[in-house]
């Protein structure tokens, strides 16, 4: 076995052709096995090992820094940098993370989990070397899985063609984001007759054109060449300026045949490639070339890569190709995976709608399967929308459709939605567009850690005039929250929050609009009323029983609609002995502390003095990769500490 004697980028320096195949095998091996155990991102992973390779042995990280966009596919890297031994805990409380993680190695410079942000990255990391503010030689982004369909990449892209940074870009192509990548310019690279699913004829003639013009533009003797005709066409007597366009459009019409080099050259980076992202050989050779080429300016090195290489489970699954899994059998593979709890009730709720209403059209970013949009796609090909991973076009793009008379149901993870808080609010929000935004991944997500927990949302979109914000304690809440919501748009943007996991099965009715559902009431004794929001029901009523248990009368109201607030709720509140409302977003700003202002309002409208309120939400910390039962038992959310809490609010 190689891979136990890899400790550090030193150690895979040293091996040969035939040692490296090995090392491959292995390490996707200890993949599978590692993720098997604790779940994670797998095809991704699978598809990087030889690039990650060929990264270390051709760059000298930490010294060149060697970036990462997006973070889940530097499983192998953090591997061949020293942290083997940590997948054991992969993704578990006080583990290894799943991402890039700079408490955990040196070589790891970027936190990075969110798409499209490395090159931006790259590019200010170049300003700070050029000025003399940092000692890294090369600095080296690797950006894939659909990360350059995000609007900032693009942003980047011409920043540094505009600026001439000395940047290498590695584009990690397999043609993928979770699903299939959407873009044109991607779709060129790996084109496919739809027949056979091999590449088609035109393709391979334009792959081996494409290899042939790398090998010779990657020439620095031909770059040299290049330069020295260039002035020689410019300098000539009465015709140079126009020698010299006729040359520029020759070499403009050759690029715009064998596209993508002519989208990144008319930026001003230069374009190599494609190569073989599992030859080794052949990207030690490629990154090489773009080292000597890089003196003159920013370089993009595209390298085709298979998500999921090498195990067959994932080579064989159509929708992700195992780009994520829970824990599974690595022999057998993972089960075939669906939508589940909320994501479920809201794939269903969704179609539901979609049968009832002509207006309704889905969009989603990059991720029909994880929103549970699949089942919608099958049913309404022509009103589903993936826009790619670029969250600010699909918001204002949906505005555009509320406009237009349609019902635009936008489904995104909460934590990704951040990314679209302009355009939210400007051009939604202030137009008052009948715009449904149905938010996955709400409050505390788990394993994924600080950039994925859900946990601003309801504090951020609160404060938006004119946002009703809905958050199900149920799965049949849920259903019926989408089906309002259609009604509810009529007077501008609605947002339905809620969990990853399990959602419970309603036993009472449900509640219905813009009203909040009162769970249980304490007549005889009205000292303490419960106020959750969303997943923390079930918290609540526990808690309700342990009071109940010390002769403590509780009224448990399930909240519902986080704004606006009802007011029945807030009245109702006003007159016990005192008010604890439990929410799994950030408790400041957030929906407590909105109730205990209308508590205290509504109390002084009442002409008596206001019950004191105990605001219980999650600290404004980043919180890391842990169960959501550890994360709430730490911050004071589980069911003893809630309850505690209560009895100190009663002293």
């Amino acid at each position: 076995m190689y891979l136990e004697h890899i400790n550090s980028p030193e150690d895979v320096r040293t091996l040969s052709a035939a040692e490296l195949d090995v090392l491959s095998s292995e390490i996707r091996e200890f993949i599978v096995d590692a993720v098997a155990g604790t779940g994670g991102h797998l095809g991704s992973n699978l598809g990087a090992v030889e690039l990650s390779i060929a990264l270390h042995r051709v760059f000298e990280s930490p010294r060149d820094a060697v970036l990462w966009d997006t973070g889940h596919q530097a499983y192998v890297h953090k591997i061949l940098t020293g942290r083997r031994s940590g997948f054991e805990q992969l993704r578990q409380s006080g583990g290894l993370s799943g991402y890039p993680s700079r408490e955990e190695s040196r070589h790891d410079l970027v936190e990075n989990s969110h798409a499209s942000t490395i090159l931006s990255y790259a590019y200010g990391l170049a300003v700070g070397r050029d000025a003399g503010r940092s000692d890294h030689r090369h600095i080296v982004a690797v950006i894939g899985d659909g990360a350059m369909t995000g609007g900032m990449a693009f942003e980047a892209l011409n920043n540094l063609g505009h600026s001439n940074r000395r940047v290498i870009i590695v584009l990690n192509d397999n043609g993928r984001s979770y699903a299939p990548t959407v873009s044109n310019l991607w779709a060129n690279a790996q084109g496919t007759d739809e027949r056979s699913g091999h590449p088609s004829l035109p393709d391979r003639i334009t792959s081996t054109l494409s290899h042939a013009l790398t090998d010779i533009r990657m020439n620095p003797v031909y770059v040299r060449r290049q330069r020295r005709l260039e002035r020689f066409l410019h300098e000539l007597p009465g015709v140079g300026p126009q020698a010299e366009r006729v040359m520029e459009s020759f070499k403009a019409g050759v690029r715009e045949f064998l596209q993508p080099p002519a989208f990144f050259e008319a930026l001003g980076v230069r374009y190599t490639g494609p190569v073989d992202g599992h030859d080794i050989a052949a990207l030690e050779g490629a990154f090489r070339k773009a080292i000597e080429l890089s003196d003159e300016g920013p370089i993009v090195v595209h390298v085709l890569t298979q998500k999921g290489r090498g195990y067959a489970p994932a080579e064989s699954d159509d929708e992700k190709h195992l780009h994520d899994a829970p824990i599974f059998d690595p022999v057998a593979g993972p089960p075939k995976s669906g939508p589940s709890g909320y994501t479920q009730a809201f794939s269903e709720a969704v179609v539901e709608l979609a049968q009832r209403d002509e207006r309704i059209v889905a969009i989603t970013a990059a991720m029909p399967g994880p929103t549970g949009l699949i089942p919608f796609q099958e049913q309404f090909p022509d009103r589903f929308i993936d826009v790619g991973i670029a969250e600010q076009h699909a918001v204002t793009a949906a505005a555009g459709m509320a406009m237009a008379g349609m019902r635009p149901v936008v489904a995104i993870y909460s934590t990704f939605l951040s990314r679209a808080w302009d355009q939210v609010v400007y051009d939604v929000a202030l137009h008052r567009l009948p715009v449904i935004f149905c938010l996955d991944r709400a409050g505390v997500t788990g394993p994924d850690g600080a950039s994925h927990h859900g946990m601003y949302d309801m504090a951020l979109l609160s404060k938006v005039p004119g946002m009703r914000v809905l958050a199900p304690s149920t799965a049949d809440e849920l259903r019926q929250m989408v089906a309002d919501a259609a009604t509810l748009a009529d007077d501008g943007p609605v947002v339905i929050r809620y969990p990853r996991g399990n959602a419970p099965e309603s036993v009472d009715p449900v509640g219905s609009g813009l009203n909040a559902r009162l769970v249980s009431a304490s007549n005889a004794s009205r000292d303490i009323a419960i106020l959750a929001v969303g997943r923390m029901l079930p918290t609540a009523e526990d808690v309700a029983g342990k009071l109940a248990a010390d002769g403590i009368g509780c009224s448990v109201w399930d909240v519902r609609s986080c704004t606006p607030l009802d007011v029945e709720m807030i009245a109702d509140a006003t007159g016990h002995r005192s008010v604890v409302t439990l929410e799994d977003g950030i408790a400041d700003g957030g929906i407590g502390s909105l109730i205990a202002d209308a508590v205290q309002r509504a109390a002084f409208d009442a002409d008596h003095a206001p019950p004191p309120v105990t605001v219980l939400g999650l600290p404004t910390v980043f919180i890391p990769h842990g169960t959501p039962e550890e994360i709430f038992e730490r911050f004071g959310l589980d069911p003893v500490s809630v309850a505690d809490a209560a009895r100190r609010a009663l002293r």
